[in-house]
C-alpha cells in the first residue's frame, strides 16, 4: 500500500506515456489519428499535384453543362438538353425508387417465408427452403438478367394488345397492360395542382401536391402515434385498453383524402395509341426485374433472419399465450414477432443496405439509376472521373446513413425499457 501510495505521489514523466496503463490507450490512439491525418494528406497533396500536372483543376462545373444524352426511365421531366446535374438528380431518384420498392416487397416476403420455414406443414416448409437455398445460393446479377430476358422474350408486345385479334388483353378493368416492354400503370394526377417548386437553378423540383399529401399524412401519423401513447398509459394505470383504432384510422385517412379531393385527384389510364401505350406510369422492363430480383433474393436473407429471430424466444412464450387460449396466428403476431424484433432489426438494417447498394447492378440491363448517369455517361462525357466518383460514393453514403438511422431509431423504440 505504501509503495502504491508513493508511486501515485511521484510527477508526470514522459515514459508514463507509454509504460503507465493510465496513459498508454490514450497515445496509442493518439498516434494513430496522427498517422492517420497524414497518410489522408499525403493522398490529397498527390492527387492533387497529379491534376495540376494533367491540367485537370478540380471543379464541379460540368455538372451545369447540357447533358447530350437521354434516360428511358424518369420520374421527373427530362431531355437531352438538361444539365447533368438534373441527370444525376434522376438517377438517383431511379436508385431511391428501386431500393424503397425493393426493401419493401423483400420485407414482405422475407417474414412471411421465415415463418413459413417454421410450418408444422412438411410440405410447406420444405418449399421455403427449396427457395432459399435456391435464391440466395446464385449471385443477383445472375437473377437480374434472368429476370429482364424472361420479360423480354415471354411477355406479348403492345402490338399483340390491337385489333379484333389480339392475343392479349389490358388487366383491372383495361388500367394495367403487362407487356414485354416493361408495366403501364395509372397514373396520379392533379386537376387543381399546385405546381412545383424549382430547386438548384431548375435542375431540380419539388411537387407541391405531393408535399401537401406527405404533410397531412405525416400529421395524421404523429397524431395516431399520440393517441396510442395515450392509450397505452390508460391500460397501465386501469388495466383496461381504450378502443381507439377508429380514432387512429379516422385521423390518417380523412385529412389525406381531404386533401387529394381539393387537388381534384384523379387517376390517368395507360391506352394503346398507334404502336405504343400513351398515358399512365411507365415501369420499364429493366425496372421491373431490378426491382424482383433484388427482391426475392434479399428476401431469402431476411427469411433466415426472421427464422432465427423467432427461434431465439423461449417456447415457454408459445406455450403460455396457448395456455390464454389464443390461436397460433394470434400468438405469433401478438406474442412472439414483438419480442423477436429485438433480434431481427440489427441485422435486417444490413440486407436494406445490401440492397440498396446492389441497385448499383442495374447498369446490367440498362436501368439508368445513380452509377449509370453521374458515375457512367457522365463521367465518361465529361472525364470528371475524380468529381463523379466522389459525388457517387458520398450519395451512397449519405443514403446508407440515413437508412440505418432510421433503422437504429425503430430498434431504439422497440427494445425492452428498463423501469
Amino acid at each position: 500500500m505504501t509503495a502504491i501510495a508513493d508511486a501515485s505521489k511521484g510527477g508526470f514523466r514522459l515514459g508514463m506515456l507509454i509504460y503507465d496503463t493510465r496513459y498508454r490507450s490514450m497515445t496509442i490512439q493518439i498516434v494513430a489519428l496522427i498517422g492517420f491525418l497524414i497518410a489522408v494528406g499525403w493522398i490529397i497533396t498527390n492527387t492533387a499535384q497529379n491534376l495540376a500536372d494533367l491540367g485537370k483543376q478540380p471543379s464541379f462545373g460540368f455538372l451545369w453543362e447540357p447533358s447530350g444524352y437521354d434516360i428511358n426511365q424518369h420520374i421527373i421531366d427530362y431531355n437531352s438538353q438538361s444539365p447533368h446535374i438534373r441527370a444525376a438528380v434522376i438517377g438517383l431518384m431511379n436508385t431511391l425508387l428501386v431500393a424503397v420498392m425493393g426493401c419493401v416487397t423483400a420485407t414482405i416476403i422475407g417474414v412471411t417465408v421465415g415463418v413459413l420455414r417454421l410450418s408444422n406443414n412438411w410440405m410447406v416448409s420444405r418449399l421455403m427452403a427449396v427457395y432459399v437455398e435456391t435464391f440466395r445460393n446464385i449471385p443477383v446479377l445472375l437473377w437480374i438478367v434472368l429476370f429482364n430476358a424472361v420479360i423480354i422474350e415471354s411477355l406479348p408486345q403492345p402490338k399483340d394488345f390491337r385489333g379484333a385479334n389480339a392475343t392479349a388483353s389490358m388487366l383491372l378493368n383495361d388500367s394495367v397492360a403487362i407487356t414485354g416492354r416493361g408495366l403501364y400503370v395509372p397514373e396520379p394526377l392533379f386537376a387543381k395542382g399546385l405546381g412545383d417548386l424549382p430547386l438548384f437553378g431548375n435542375a431540380f423540383s419539388i411537387s407541391l401536391d405531393l408535399m401537401a399529401f406527405l404533410a397531412v399524412l405525416g400529421a395524421g401519423l404523429l397524431i395516431s402515434a399520440l393517441i396510442k401513447k395515450r392509450a397505452d398509459r390508460v391500460q397501465e394505470a386501469t388495466g383496461l385498453r381504450p378502443r381507439t383504432w377508429h380514432y387512429r384510422l379516422a385521423v390518417v385517412v380523412l385529412p389525406a383524402v381531404l386533401v387529394l379531393w381539393s387537388l381534384g385527384f384523379y387517376l390517368g389510364y395507360p391506352a394503346l395509341k398507334g404502336f405504343n401505350f400513351q398515358g399512365g406510369t411507365f415501369m420499364r422492363g429493366s425496372l421491373v426485374a431490378l426491382w424482383l430480383a433484388l427482391s426475392l433474393y434479399t428476401a431469402t436473407f431476411i427469411a433466415e433472419i426472421v427464422r432465427a429471430g423467432i427461434l431465439a424466444i423461449s417456447k415457454g412464450q408459445t406455450e403460455a399465450a396457448a395456455a390464454l387460449g389464443l390461436r397460433p396466428r394470434r400468438i405469433m403476431s401478438l406474442v412472439i414477432l414483438p419480442q423477436a424484433l429485438r433480434v431481427i432489426i440489427p441485422p435486417l438494417i444490413s440486407q436494406y443496405l445490401n440492397l440498396t447498394k446492389n441497385s448499383s447492378l442495374a447498369i446490367a440491363v440498362g436501368y439508368m439509376d445513380l452509377t449509370g448517369t453521374l458515375m457512367g455517361i457522365t463521367l465518361n462525357q465529361t472525364g470528371r472521373e475524380l468529381e463523379s466518383v466522389l459525388l457517387g460514393m458520398l450519395i451512397y453514403l449519405a443514403i446508407s446513413l440515413s437508412i440505418s438511422g432510421v433503422m437504429n431509431w425503430y430498434n431504439n423504440s422497440v427494445k425492452l425499457k428498463e423501469r
